[in-house]
């Protein structure tokens, strides 16, 4: 395949779901080795948990240790009761795992979405003038905010997690919640990036999409459901939200950029075994959702070769 082709690494949000993307992306890695992943992608985009998994391919970490970090802290995170304590416990570990760097560290063209509390709008935090589609002369990569705070608000899930206040180089203070509310598939802005920011011509670029899978609602016992009958948004309806939402992107890419050619990775499950939501903190079903990433890729393994070879 021609080395000049622009491919593009997306990652959907789903919180603990992730570890069905890392599965994907572990034999995906295994394919292209023994070039790391930020060296075969040139743009790699990530909404909440995709958002820390694209991150951390972007700064040159392997699937291998992304996967231990997601297992040694995210039961533990998903476990926590009270949105302050769930917020705590991601910011030490941002904190702990990426440090002060900012976005002029990372090894490739990187998008992290957020959204904008107040005016409602997306931010995404980039590390490339080129990626920007206007005000090229005051653009700073990250806004000149750290990829810590970058990550923490992309995975803010108001209102179970707190929303992340962040303070740009401009010396704006800007309130931030999760990217699923505006983009939970961040394909579509992905593939802008490509096209129209870095003018890349769309017969070179090729993408590969990457979901969390989707499931069944986990059973609650009965005093379960009379505790979440008071909450006035459910863990469901967050949930249902952004499912909406991902599939309205994906939909919205068939017909806008269908002469893309696009691997969309995101295999439904029926079982009730594997019911599961973004919050689930039980490893041993993590572990599955991981298994059933990898199985997910086989189907799409001739194609992925194609693409990355």
């Amino acid at each position: 395949m021609p080395a000049n082709y622009f491919r593009v690494l997306s990652l959907d949000g789903g919180g603990a779901k992730g570890f069905y993307t890392l599965g994907v992306l572990r034999e995906i890695e295994g394919l292209i080795k023994p070039a790391p992943i930020h060296e075969r992608f040139d743009l790699i985009f990530g909404t909440s948990t995709g958002a820390i998994i694209a991150a951390l391919l972007a700064l040159g970490k392997s699937v291998d240790e992304i996967h231990g970090l997601y297992k040694t802290h995210v039961p533990d995170i998903m476990a926590k009761k009270l949105p302050a304590e769930k917020s705590a416990a991601l910011a030490a570990l941002a904190d702990k795992v990426f440090q002060d760097e900012k976005f002029d560290a990372v090894k490739t063209n990187v998008g992290i979405v957020t959204t904008k509390w107040v005016i409602e709008r997306p931010m995404i935090f980039k590390g490339n003038p080129e990626q920007a589609h206007g005000r090229t002369g005051t653009f700073v990569v990250g806004f000149g905010v750290r990829i810590s705070d970058a990550v923490q608000a992309s995975c803010s899930a108001y209102p179970f997690f707190n929303r992340k206040m962040v303070t740009t180089s401009a010396g704006d203070n800007i309130e931030l919640i999760d990217g699923g509310y505006c983009a939970n598939n961040p394909t579509l802005y992905a593939i802008a990036d490509a096209l129209i920011a870095m003018k890349q011509p769309p017969e070179k670029v090729r993408v590969v999409s990457v979901g969390v899978g989707e499931y069944p609602e986990p059973p609650k016992k009965w005093w379960e459901k009379q505790r979440w009958a008071q909450l006035l948004i459910s863990v469901q309806l967050l949930q249902k939200t952004l499912e909406i939402n991902t599939k309205s992107m994906d939909q919205l890419r068939v017909i806008l950029f269908k002469q893309i050619p696009t691997i969309r990775i995101s295999d439904t499950f029926s079982e009730p075994t594997m019911a599961t939501d973004m919050f689930e903190h039980n490893l041993d079903k993590l572990n599955i959702l991981r298994q059933r990433g990898a199985e997910s890729y086989a189907k799409y393994e001739a194609e992925l070769k194609r693409l990355l070879a």
